[in-house]
């Protein structure tokens, strides 16, 4: 068995899902369970939906209602009568928002969770109608998760158990589900977080003891630098799950970082394919070390961030400084990226602003805080760096025209990493992979044509 995560843009339209039927019907004698994010946009219509029913926008709401459901339908191309039932369920939940006018972390799951539950009925549906033999799954009867609304964590015991009943099913026909989504053990409706479709398929293929994860996409796989930021990049053909965990926490947007914790724990392979461009082979997510001539694997950039500050000559030779600061952050629940220390001074990296305020008025109580905004993180991954010499005067030497702020080396032997202004970023990047990827490893990579 195999499992096969489709995203948002995969199953954005009738004939995107079509294509998508096709990609599963060459892949069914693996006996696939296909994971599904919402259509397109969804998720952020719905959610603009609650928040105008919380207003007060009562009509507004139920007008944008209305819109979502004729896109879904004509879009989707289905004819299952359980889609309309869910829209009238939908219906009613938008109507109890605008009464109580509030939006609670239950309810943002509840009504966010509406996409994946309609996008797997439909792709269910119009498999079946292109001769595929398959039944839908609703992803909450097995994804148990705990009480922490909007960001979940699996219960992985409960969450196993009930998958190895999925895996008979699944044996013998095409199951489809939605990821994303999941239940507490009263039942009620939970989500993993934003992007957590990639984590449900983890968890699926962990639970029913897959012999690989596919996660279909827009892109032909992991690149060697940000598509966005340098659209020159060459495409990776394997890479460890440790080198591609760092490069998805620091902002290669094409993994979520919680993916390879299950598929790490039971050594299943995962593969970042495009469902636009099924003939490309994509990128291999392996557990052991993937040997290339070149340092690095790839360059990951983390935009939009904060960097704070610190400094106390009060703290002079005092124990318990750092434990001040980061009890701070502890309190607000903001994780920190970065950190350079000195003996009075810390430098810190932070990507959640929501109560930045707060957090510099308490550390404004016994220290001197400077913070700068739009700044970017730049990240070098690759195995053993640390213990390559001469690395860190080759990445300096390339980036000698931009203004270096911070610099993050040691804690890690994946990872050099460092911060630039966010108007530098580009420039950075172009530099960093002219250096180190001009002549890639025929063995790791597929190199862009000229």
């Amino acid at each position: 068995m195999i499992v096969m995560k489709f995203g948002g843009s995969s199953v954005e339209s009738a004939a995107a899902i079509e294509r998508v039927a096709g990609i599963v019907a060459a892949h069914a004698a693996r006996h696939p369970v296909v994971v599904v994010s919402a259509m397109g946009k969804t998720t952020n219509r719905l959610l603009a939906i609650a928040n105008a029913a919380v207003a007060g926008k009562r009509s507004e709401a139920l007008q944008q209602l209305h819109e979502l459901e004729q896109y879904t339908l004509t879009e989707g191309g289905t004819v299952d009568g359980a889609v309309p039932a869910l829209f009238q369920e939908l219906a009613e939940l938008v109507k109890g928002l605008a009464v109580l006018g509030e939006l609670t972390p239950r309810s943002v799951d509840a009504i966010s969770a509406f996409g994946e539950r309609i996008s797997s009925l439909i792709v269910a549906d119009v498999f079946r109608r292109k001769g595929l033999d398959a039944v839908h799954a609703d992803a909450r009867e097995y994804i148990i998760t705990d009480q922490r609304h909007t960001q979940a964590v699996p219960l992985y015991s409960e969450t196993y158990e009930r998958l190895e009943k999925l895996a008979p099913i699944a044996a013998r026909q095409i199951v489809v589900m939605g990821g994303f989504i999941g239940s507490t053990l009263a039942g009620v409706t939970s989500t993993l977080g934003r992007g957590g479709s990639d984590f449900s398929a983890a968890l699926v293929g962990a639970g029913i003891g897959a012999e690989e994860i596919q996660i279909w996409t827009d892109v032909d796989g992991m690149l060697t630098c940000d598509p966005r930021i340098l659209p020159v990049g060459h495409r990776l053909k394997a890479i460890s799950f440790s080198e591609a965990a760092e490069l998805a926490y620091f902002g290669a947007k094409v993994l979520h970082p919680s993916t390879v914790v299950p598929a790490i724990e039971k050594n299943i392979p995962v593969l970042i394919l495009n469902s636009r461009r099924p003939e490309v082979d994509g990128t291999r997510i392996v557990s052991e070390s993937v040997p290339s001539r070149n340092v690095f694997k790839s360059i990951a950039c983390k935009l939009n961030i904060t960097t704070i500050h610190i400094k106390s000559t009060r703290m002079l030779m005092a124990h318990g400084y750092l434990r001040r600061i980061f009890e701070v952050f502890d309190r607000y629940e903001t994780p920190v990226d970065l950190l350079a220390t000195s003996e009075i001074s810390v430098s810190l990296t932070i990507d959640n602003r929501h109560n930045l305020d707060k957090i510099v008025r308490e550390l404004e109580q016994f220290s001197e805080v400077g913070v700068e905004q739009g700044d970017a993180i730049v990240c070098l991954v690759g195995e053993n760096i640390a213990r390559t010499p001469g690395i860190g005067a080759r990445v300096f030497s390339a980036v000698k025209d931009v203004n270096v702020q911070m610099i993050s080396q040691g804690a890690s032997n994946l990872n050099l990493s460092f911060v630039v202004a966010g108007s530098d970023v580009e420039r950075a990047v172009a530099a960093l992979h002219e250096e180190f990827f001009a002549d890639p490893d025929p063995a790791v990579f597929e190199r862009r044509p000229a």
